[in-house]
């Protein structure tokens, strides 16, 4: 199967002052968000960070240069695979969404999906599209990692190497950071990195409490938005796509719902904040280096399955009603949910540059 696109994009690009060859210096590190739902780089631009995400998806078609040249039309990108057309990217859901069908993941709960024949060969697809080639050899790439399911502590070390593995062939210096610190470290600088991260992504919801940058402990739920869209989905009839299209479409957990794909969403996220709050609540109890806290924890949530209107409120209700043994100061958003796991791999980079 091919490695590449068959389509490729230009985009312009800045003439930079020559910098010596080789040097790890020449090329400014890049922050990887390897998620269940999208893929999301970041990158320094002049005082600013730029970020680009495209879906963890594909979907596959016959083959048959008709298809082609439609995909092609509509700039939706593709490979081809023994006679099949597998159209991956935010095109995939483009497309599924069109004819209401599924979409595959590379990715299911947080770990490569062993299940999908696809599924490496299109990581590194997603990724070179993204990140393109490093400038230099060894250029420094930092990518988030889930921490192990809470209830089931199953080993990840084959999922870890697996990517860096994959990220190293492109000729970065691969190094993981774990998705819940990352929030944390794009979020609370100002916090001296204290507080708790938590990513609610498409496969998990990844949670760490950090003092002064250091991990006091880390897990993840083995639930997410993927999770929510297909419970929601079994019970009214919908395609998990739809469901997620219905969902981008102005979901308000503050309101009542409108129709039964609204009532099912609810409920659902409700039981994901739950499970959340009662992990973070467990979490707490048991570990045993817990920090002496002069002032209460901020929170933040980033991921994409935190974006609905509401969400935050509701979490913050939870965590009050839960009465935990430390004090919280604050429960609120990102600043951009969707890239805020990537901009955190981006500054663990640019520190250890």
């Amino acid at each position: 199967m091919p490695s590449q696109p068959s389509r490729k994009k230009k985009s312009p690009t800045r003439k930079a002052a020559p910098r010596k060859a080789g040097s790890r210096a020449s090329a400014k590190p890049v922050g990887l968000d390897l998620g269940t739902s999208s893929i999301v780089a970041a990158r320094q631009n002049g005082q600013g960070i730029r970020s680009k995400s495209e879906l963890n998806a594909f979907l596959e078609l016959p083959s048959s240069r008709f298809t082609e040249q439609i995909l092609d039309q509509n700039q939706i990108d593709f490979v081809r695979d023994n006679g099949h057309l597998v159209v991956f990217g935010n095109g995939a859901f483009k497309f599924a969404n069109m004819f209401n069908a599924e979409t595959r993941r590379p990715m299911r709960h947080g770990l490569v999906n062993a299940s999908e024949p696809y599924a490496q060969k299109l990581l590194q697809v997603i990724v070179e599209k993204l990140v393109g080639k490093p400038k230099t050899k060894g250029q420094l790439l930092c990518f988030s990692v889930p921490a192990p399911p809470q209830d089931a502590p199953a080993s990840l070390v084959y999922h870890e190497a697996l990517m860096k593995q994959m990220l190293s062939s492109m000729g970065f210096d691969a190094r993981p950071v774990n998705e819940g610190l990352a929030i944390v470290f794009s979020e609370l600088e100002k916090k001296n990195f204290s507080g708790i991260g938590i990513s609610f992504g498409g496969g998990l919801t990844n949670v760490c409490l950090a003092y002064l940058s250091v991990p006091v402990f880390s897990f993840a739920i083995d639930k997410g938005g993927d999770d929510v869209d297909e419970a929601a989905g079994e019970v009214t009839g919908e395609t998990a796509t739809r469901v997620k299209a219905i969902k981008e479409d102005g979901l308000d957990l503050n309101r009542k719902p409108r129709n039964k794909v609204a009532g099912a969403l609810q409920i659902y996220y409700t039981d994901l904040i739950e499970s959340v709050v009662d992990g973070i609540a467990e979490a707490l109890t048991q570990t045993e280096r817990m920090p002496k806290l002069d002032k209460p924890l901020p929170v933040v949530l980033g991921g994409g399955s935190a974006i609905p209107k509401g969400f935050a409120e509701r979490f913050r209700k939870a965590l009050e009603e839960k009465k935990l043994p430390i004090e919280i100061a604050s429960v609120r958003l990102a600043k951009e949910p969707l890239t805020a796991t990537a901009r955190g791999a981006l500054l663990k980079a640019t520190y250890e540059n």
